[in-house]
């Protein structure tokens, strides 16, 4: 059976205010069970066969160098914020968690994460973004291991009969997807799922054509907005797309209803099970030639949480650094196909798939999805996912997005 990942995860949005009461109270009153000095506890969403064991594994290597015992506790993807909750106020966090790097501002904001950099982990060898992606108001809090972003991928045998080249631009994209469409068989598949996914797929159309979250309802996030709705006036794109998770377009394009995918590299592993579809990836298209590509950042960052056990914060820190090494972070990304968050780890990730060598530029152009907002990316995301099924379904994308500015400013 083939395994669905859906990336990033579909976070659950709890009220700031919850967040902070509970994490407060987990910080002052330190940890309320007795525990046994020598076992760590990591709380992640490894509940995927294979990605629970790659973590144990490295949990075991990890804890034999640090003579402790490591163990991880696995919930799904969006519940491991309404976890750490529940932990906190029980008193019983965790010593690491695995936090989903769009949730990570609302547990640091709430003063609940470690400072990393006080506990002896370095960015020397980490690109700005991804540091971005693991700070939040220029604390460093959490550690990416891996991270992943968007890319295009296409049926290389159907582009080649077709005598069509790569496209690199929306124009050319447009025109690829129109031209491929047939019968069933749509030219481009996407997710503008009312969910995190749309969002996380809209993000490199809505960056690259210089938009920006701070302001929904300006010219060019309209203008990125109408270009997902003409290629669903060309019928390059499927009605369903709006109700599309990535798993969901990952089937499309396997099945050949679809030529092309907005997609990540969490698919490839599903991908390389069909061995008659070979396949290829680009980076997205840019609204011109010769301007860059912004994706978003995916992925999840290991956190410390403050509980005020300072002994024991460190000894999680020193887990975490071993954890997020590059050494670790090579064996990691090259299981699970995603792209090590060390630069050097990420040359020799190159050099053993090049393959995905355009998922790692792509990756050296991304951002981070609350480098700007923080906390209040929630807000932004929920807007946009009300945003997308009302324009995609005959709201004009002006009014769509006026109402999302309104409901991220106003929080209604």
């Amino acid at each position: 059976m083939s395994k669905r990942f859906n990336r990033p995860s579909r976070s659950t949005v709890i009220p700031l205010a919850a967040v902070s009461a509970l994490v407060a109270g987990a910080a002052l009153t330190g940890c309320g069970q007795q525990r046994d000095s020598s076992v760590y506890t990591v709380l992640n969403s490894s509940t995927d066969e294979t990605y629970h064991r790659w973590d144990a594994q490295a949990m075991a290597r990890c804890g034999k160098r640090l003579g402790v015992t490591v163990e991880q506790q696995s919930v799904p993807a969006a519940q491991v914020m309404t976890k750490a909750l529940r932990m906190a106020s029980s008193r019983s966090l965790p010593d690491i968690v695995q936090f989903d790097a769009s949730e990570m501002p609302t547990f640091a904001e709430a003063g609940g994460l470690v400072d990393l950099r006080t506990l002896g982990l370095g960015t020397r060898d980490i690109p700005r973004g991804i540091v971005n992606f693991g700070s939040y108001k220029g604390t460093y809090y959490g550690a990416a291991r891996s991270v992943n972003t968007l890319a295009l991928f296409y049926n290389k045998d159907i582009l080649d009969r077709a005598g069509l080249k790569v496209p690199a631009t929306w124009a050319e994209l447009r025109a690829s997807a129109k031209k491929l469409t047939r019968g069933k068989r749509y030219g481009l598949a996407l997710s503008a799922g009312g969910a995190e996914d749309g969002v996380f797929q809209f993000t490199p159309f809505m960056w690259s054509n210089g938009g920006d979250e701070t302001r929904l309802d300006g010219p060019k996030v309209v203008q990125a907005l109408d270009y997902w709705k003409s290629l669903l006036k060309d019928g390059s794109l499927s009605k369903s797309t709006v109700g599309w998770t990535q798993a969901d377009v990952n089937d499309q394009f396997m099945a050949g209803n679809a030529v092309m995918m907005i997609n990540g590299p969490w698919q490839v592993e599903t991908l390389n099970t069909e061995k008659s579809l070979h396949w290829g990836i680009a980076r997205i298209p840019v609204p011109r030639a010769g301007e860059k590509s912004v994706g978003p950042l995916g992925g999840a960052v290991l956190t410390v949480p403050n509980t005020g056990d300072e002994q024991r914060e460190r000894t999680a820190g020193r887990i975490v650094a071993c954890l997020s090494s590059e050494r670790e972070q090579l064996t990691y990304a090259l299981n699970s196909w995603m792209v090590p968050a060390n630069e050097k780890a990420a040359a020799a990730w190159r050099r053993q798939v090049p393959e995905l060598d355009a998922l790692a530029d792509q990756v050296a152009a991304a951002r981070s999805r609350t480098a700007r907002l923080g906390a209040g990316w929630t807000g932004v995301s929920l807007a946009l996912q009300s945003a997308f099924q009302s324009a995609l379904t005959g709201q004009s994308s002006q009014a769509a997005l006026q109402r999302a500015q309104q409901r991220a400013t106003s929080g209604n």
